[in-house]
């Protein structure tokens, strides 16, 4: 046998013990949502671990292999509220895009709390609500036929936090993650991994008090990392190149990490005058949804 034709033999093999490896690594095991029940026109209660919650949902015309947007609002907010200040299904359904804007729930430990996602980070919170999500994202890509490799998050503030926590804990369900005012949990970010593949995109007030930034200094009094240090991490975790920076909008700034040989992307958009809220393009002079769906088709 010729030297050639042993080197092909091996590579052969190699790849046949590396596929098999990959179809023998565990797979998550995704619990079951409960109690699905319509109860108005784009309003859908559910069960999950004994904690009820609601969702509102929102289709594209084209419905079958539609990328999905699960919409996370703030602390003791609701899905309603994340809809009227974002309108993002506005945008987002005529691109084809599935939308559901999803509830929080009171702590099961403390039933008379606020909703509020158990994100890691402030208010504790005795709720699956990693569980809770992957379970919702997985009924919702078998009941509607979604494309299950074109699944993302967006979250403002608590919302956002419970985003920073998915992008680090379930990178193998969501492609991508916006973060709109949030801050990564401290002990998610003591547990990140080395590597991931996860597109993240963060859009932060340079007013905000509440997400800690090395630029303003409020990042030395707080136990979160900076929001730089986070996106460092996202881009190297990604295997990401230099970053190209752009002035956008009224005098903001956005920050891309890409490479040529890759399949995501991490921004990091510094909105000038922006505060603890989702940018309103009246006085940034970005279109936040817009930009927010370049992301997603990037990822």
């Amino acid at each position: 046998m010729s030297k050639s034709v042993k080197l092909l033999s091996s590579i052969l093999l190699i790849s046949m013990i590396l596929m098999v490896l990959a179809s023998c690594a565990p797979k998550r095991d995704i619990a079951p949502l409960t109690d699905v029940t319509k109860v108005d026109e784009d309003k859908y209660s559910c069960s999950f671990d004994g904690v009820e919650h609601y969702f509102l949902l929102y289709l594209p015309e084209q419905v079958e292999g539609a990328p999905l947007v699960l919409m996370l609002h703030g602390a003791g907010d609701s899905p309603e509220v994340l809809r009227r200040n974002s309108s993002f299904e506005e945008d987002a359904v005529p691109e084809g895009y599935a939308v559901a804007y999803v509830s929080a729930a009171p702590d099961r430990d403390n039933p008379t709390a606020g909703k509020v996602w158990n994100s890691g980070i402030g208010i504790a919170t005795g709720n699956d609500d990693i569980s809770f999500l992957i379970s919702l994202t997985s009924y919702l890509e078998k009941e509607y036929k979604l494309d299950s490799k074109r699944t993302y998050a967006v979250g403002f503030s608590n919302g956002a936090f419970m985003v920073n926590r998915l992008a680090i804990e379930a990178a193998d369900i969501f492609e991508a993650a916006v973060s709109v005012a949030g801050v990564m949990p401290d002990s998610v970010w003591d547990q990140k991994p080395d590597k991931l593949h996860i597109g993240f995109f963060q859009i932060t007030g340079l007013s905000d008090a509440v997400v800690p930034k090395h630029c303003d200094g409020t990042a030395e009094s707080s136990v979160a990392p900076a929001v730089e240090d986070v996106i460092s991490y996202f881009a190297e975790a990604n295997g990401l190149g230099q970053a190209v920076e752009e002035e956008i909008g009224n005098d903001s700034t956005i920050i891309r990490y890409e490479a040529d040989n890759k399949d995501v992307s991490v921004w990091h958009l510094m909105v000038t005058n922006g505060y603890h809220s989702w940018p309103s393009e009246n006085i940034t002079g970005i279109n936040t949804n817009e930009l927010i769906l370049e992301f997603l088709g990037d990822n």
